[in-house]
């Protein structure tokens, strides 16, 4: 079984979780997900089946959009609801204006610092695992980018926000930092995940519903192809002969004008391979065939 399954991941496991979930499943050996979602985050996560593990690390370049609450007054350790209190501070009365002046400062492209709660490694380690152990380590900066942040509703203690934003974006370090710009301190009460690359929220399998689809046949009909997976990317269609030359890693031209990353298709619709364009010529980043 090869393709990439989207999944709507419920609240509780981690995305490894849900990954040996399926791997047991369905049996299989090559299963892995596209980017991690915390404990506390709901919704889109697309698990790569089998070959389409092998464009994992292309699915994972993709944008990300988050509905997110965020809970006013305390800051946690975590940056989110499964934290200890470690601040807090009286809310003042908020108004559009005064939330949207805060907003303002986190659009953009901006440089974050990845929390001490996530799975950035440093040294070779997680940065969870140094949290865990009562560490805190310096972190670089990561440009990030954020495209759209919406103020949806707010009330009294709570912001309900949109968020669409580049790989690498944190939306906990966000809601504090949205809090402390507030003067009263924040942190994520819960995050939904809307869509991850090309992959969104109407393509979503509910973990529970895994085993019943697969039990009467029609899990295959959910899997999205490598090619639909990557279908961000240019695409360069390429005739039988040079199909050939793709498989083997031999460079083949291309017509004026593509640059940059693109998926190469053959001419039965089948993803040959991931390329940079240079000179004219393909780079191959991952030969499929």
């Amino acid at each position: 079984m090869d393709g990439v399954l989207v999944i709507d991941k419920p609240t509780g496991p981690t995305s490894f979780d849900v990954v040996r979930q399926v791997r047991s499943l369905l049996r299989l050996k090559k299963v892995g997900h596209t980017g991690t979602l915390d404990p506390l985050a709901t919704g889109v996560l697309p698990l790569c089946l089998g070959e389409a593990t092998k464009v994992a690390g292309f699915i994972t370049e993709g944008d990300k959009a988050y509905d997110a609450t965020v809970r006013l007054g305390s800051e946690t350790d975590t940056l989110d609801a499964e934290g200890q209190v470690t601040a807090q501070a009286p809310v003042p009365a908020l108004t559009p204006a005064l939330i949207e002046s805060a907003l303002a400062r986190f659009r953009g492209t901006f440089d974050q610092v990845p929390p001490m709660y996530s799975a950035v490694k440093v040294g070779g380690k997680r940065l969870y695992e140094l949290a865990r152990a009562g560490e805190e380590v310096e972190r670089a900066a990561r440009q990030v980018t954020v495209y759209e942040l919406v103020l949806r509703d707010f009330s009294a203690e709570r912001l309900q926000l949109s968020v669409r934003c580049s790989k690498g974006f944190f939306v906990r370090t966000l809601a504090q930092d949205v809090g402390r710009a507030l003067g009263c301190g924040a942190h994520l009460e819960a995050l939904r995940r809307t869509a991850s690359g090309p992959f969104t929220l109407a393509q979503a399998l509910p973990l529970a519903d895994v085993p019943a689809l697969l039990k009467e046949g029609a899990l295959a009909s959910r899997l999205m192809t490598m090619s639909h997976a990557l279908v961000e990317l240019p695409e360069v269609r390429v005739g039988a002969a040079d199909a050939k030359r793709v498989s083997h890693g031999v460079p083949v031209e291309v017509p004026a004008g593509k640059v940059g990353r693109v998926r190469v298709m053959g001419p039965d619709d089948a993803l040959l391979a991931v390329a940079e364009v240079a000179g004219g010529r393909l780079r191959y980043l991952r030969v499929l065939v």
